[in-house]
């Protein structure tokens, strides 16, 4: 029996022995094919060599060297406005605002500047906003932007490079004739202002940077030439003699500087032309000579004074009218302004002005230039033709503005009148709300049973930044009790620019109430500081 047992046992490991070598030998045999397999596999394509990533070099240039000059003079600028329909007017489709309504979508010439712009079935519901682009001429914060980037809104926010902070701008002046706006921010530090250069020295061919924030990109740098200069036909004003570059200009571009190669500024990026409401190759900028004439002009007077006799002509006139006439150079007179110097100094439709104090006038953009560079008051002389008679006609300069008051091109459209049947009487406070005592009803709706009614907020003041709205009732501002509007005026006239401000506010939570229940309402604190300006 113990031989059986010992031969069962003997049986039995010599089984388990060969198991285990069979079982070692699979695991290697995988390992093995295996690790095989994953050389094979691992090269996708065995005779590629990698790619090595070089150490980091910088190749600078001409052209990095100015962008980086300008980075800190160059700013955003960004506007809003809340959209009042006009009456009388129908209201247009969503999809005919692509231009803000500046033009229409088919003229080939553009003034621009980025933002969500359209879109609102209701243009009163909500606020819009656009962009465009500026750059400091001051270290004491004056910044040159195109006025249709700020004409009209009711708040500027300007952007520097490299900080994320808003800065509330102010406009200081514009001029709609040149289409240039001033505008000035206060900065706790003085700031870097372009280089100028002397545009008249600009020429054909010469190298040209824009720089600016298209489409809402800032700091956004585009090179090209100069492709053209004393361009006349592409503006609307009379004092716009363009210099015109292939330099990639976009929306949000408008108010940025063009520069030479130098990075002195020769331009302010102003229009394009263009088919699809993009680069197309084709930009004018403003000559930066006609930009310190504005700049010097608003930052003295706040308005831009130019000389006027009171006269309209027909522009492009042929050699051969003046030839025919007897005449080689001159203005013909198409209408005399009623009023003005001409019509005084006896001045009719179809005289030829042949010259000014002495001096020959080629045509009638050189005369307006020259008379609009004489101040006002300043008596003058006119040489003209008369049914081929030469005499001197003695006139004196009158402010353009005034001689053409009547004239939008000139001054702008006339706002209408705030007054007339149906004006709410509420009194209007320095806060930028309009108010009115509030009812009984209205009054057990506070918890102290007092206050004043909001009934309208301005767009773009303090009491719209704070979030006041109409139908708001003020019952305490700086914590002093406000029962009428005296106590408003009171409070207003003991702050001053950069104090803080917090209304005690109750307001009407909307939705359905039962009939004899109180109207519910929530109370709140609205604050802020009082801007600097």
């Amino acid at each position: 029996m113990k031989l059986l047992e010992k031969m069962r046992q003997q049986k039995l490991l010599s089984t388990t022995l060969l198991l285990v070598t069979l079982s070692i030998g699979i695991v290697i045999g995988t390992l093995v094919n295996t690790g095989v397999h994953a050389q094979r596999s691992g090269a996708a394509a065995p005779d590629a060599t990698p790619l090595v990533v070089p150490k980091g070099a910088q190749v600078g240039n001409e052209f990095t060297k100015l962008a980086k000059m300008l980075e800190p003079s160059v700013v955003n600028i960004t506007a809003d406005y809340t959209p009042k329909l006009q009456e009388g007017k129908s209201r247009k489709k969503s999809n005919d605002d692509d231009d803000q309504g500046d033009d229409d979508s088919s003229d080939l010439f553009r003034r621009f500047f980025g933002g969500p712009g359209g879109g609102d079935s209701s243009p009163q519901s909500q606020r819009r906003e656009q962009s465009g682009t500026g750059f400091v001429v001051d270290k004491n914060g004056y910044i040159v932007t195109n006025n249709h980037v700020v004409d009209g809104v009711d708040r500027i926010k300007v952007k520097l490079h490299g900080d994320e902070t808003e800065y509330k701008a102010r406009v200081i002046g514009t001029d709609r004739e040149t289409d240039l706006a001033v505008i000035k921010i206060d900065v706790k530090r003085p700031l870097a202002p372009v280089t100028i250069a002397n545009s008249d020295s600009v020429q054909v061919g010469d190298w040209a940077v824009a720089i600016g924030s298209p489409f809402g990109l800032e700091a956004s740098v585009t090179l090209g030439i100069i492709s053209a200069t004393d361009r006349t036909s592409v503006g609307t004003g009379q004092f716009q003699h363009f210099i015109q570059t292939d330099a990639a200009i976009n929306p949000g571009n408008s108010g940025g500087p063009l520069l030479n190669i130098k990075g002195e500024v020769i331009g302010v990026n102003t229009m394009i032309a263009t088919q699809s409401g993009g680069s197309q190759g084709i930009g004018f900028a403003l000559p930066i000579n006609t930009v310190v004439r504005v700049y010097n002009d608003v930052i003295r007077d706040g308005r831009v004074t130019r000389g006027s006799i009171g006269i309209s002509w027909a522009p492009g006139t042929k050699t051969d009218t003046l030839r025919a006439l007897g005449e080689d150079h001159g203005v013909i007179v198409g209408d005399v302004k009623k009023g003005g110097p001409a019509d005084k100094a006896g001045i009719k439709a179809d005289d030829i002005i042949l010259g000014i104090n002495g001096q020959p006038v080629k045509n009638g953009d050189e005369l307006v230039a020259r008379v609009a560079d004489i101040p006002v008051g300043t008596p003058t002389s006119l040489t003209v033709d008369r049914d081929g008679k030469k005499m001197e006609v003695k006139l004196t300069i009158q402010d353009r503005a005034k001689v053409f008051s009547d004239d939008p091109r000139v001054v702008g459209e006339v706002a209408p009148s705030e007054t007339g049947p149906g004006k709410e009487e509420s009194t209007q406070v320095k806060f930028g709300i309009s108010v009115r005592g509030t009812s009984d009803e209205e009054k057990e709706s506070t918890p102290d049973k007092r206050g004043i009614a909001v009934t309208r907020v301005e767009s773009g003041s303090f009491a719209d930044d704070v979030g006041l709205m109409e139908r708001d009732i003020i019952t305490a501002i700086n914590r002093q009790p406000i029962t009428s509007v005296d106590d408003i005026r009171k409070v207003q006239g003991t702050l001053k620019p950069g104090d803080a401000v917090a209304f005690r506010v109750v307001r009407p939570i909307p939705g359905a109430r039962t009939k004899g229940t109180p109207a519910r309402t929530a109370t709140m604190f609205l604050s802020g500081t009082l801007p600097q300006n």
